[in-house]
């Protein structure tokens, strides 16, 4: 009986630490009320979208499988769609660039800050700059013993920098350069000694 009112993803995308482009998904998107960053009612809106997905007669690519976005005083929460043409003004696609980088956490809510701090720094040292953070919770209390644990995907939104990327990629090249430099300099040296 528990497992029927469940709402989290029974599937789900395997996006663990990769980079996802969702332009062009189509979403049912609905805004939420937060209080510095903690959203008010949470469960009662995420019902209310799965009832009115289910009352346009559109269809999850993966039921359960929200995207939640928080911040002062207000979110919102998406929901990925199989492409439909929709009157409704919630459902849209997602237009331009919209890369997210994800991350499988393994635990619950609380713990979810200095994994996604970890997670901006190894994103910034890679040259993107990020942006939104948007979790998925991917096991409730109901469910996250018979899922192995609680957990959480991460899908850090981000625009790549260039500047950045093209100072990686020639210090890259000069570490190259360096280290080639250096065998030769070794190899002739070596030479000489015999």
């Amino acid at each position: 009986m528990t497992e029927e009112r469940c709402p989290c993803p029974e599937e789900y995308p395997d996006w663990n630490e990769e980079s996802v482009n969702l332009s062009g998904y189509c979403v049912h998107e609905m805004k939420i009320p937060c209080f510095f960053h903690m959203p008010v009612s949470y469960d009662l809106y995420v019902h209310k979208q799965a009832e009115n997905i289910q009352h346009l007669e559109l269809k999850e690519r993966w039921p359960g499988f929200v995207l939640t976005k928080t911040g002062m005083v207000g979110g919102k929460i998406l929901r990925i769609l199989e492409d439909a043409q929709s009157p409704s003004r919630l459902v849209h696609y997602i237009a331009g660039d919209f890369l997210v980088m994800a991350q499988l956490h393994n635990g619950g809510i609380g713990t979810t800050p200095k994994a996604a701090h970890k997670m901006q720094i190894a994103m910034v040292e890679k040259g993107c700059m990020p942006k939104e953070l948007y979790l998925v919770h991917l096991t409730c209390d109901d469910c996250r013993d018979r899922k192995g644990g609680d957990k959480v995907l991460m899908l850090r939104r981000y625009t790549a920098n260039k500047r950045i990327q093209q100072n990686m990629e020639e210090e890259s090249r000069k570490a190259v350069a360096k280290a080639a430099k250096k065998a030769s300099e070794d190899s002739v040296v070596g030479v000489v000694d015999k």
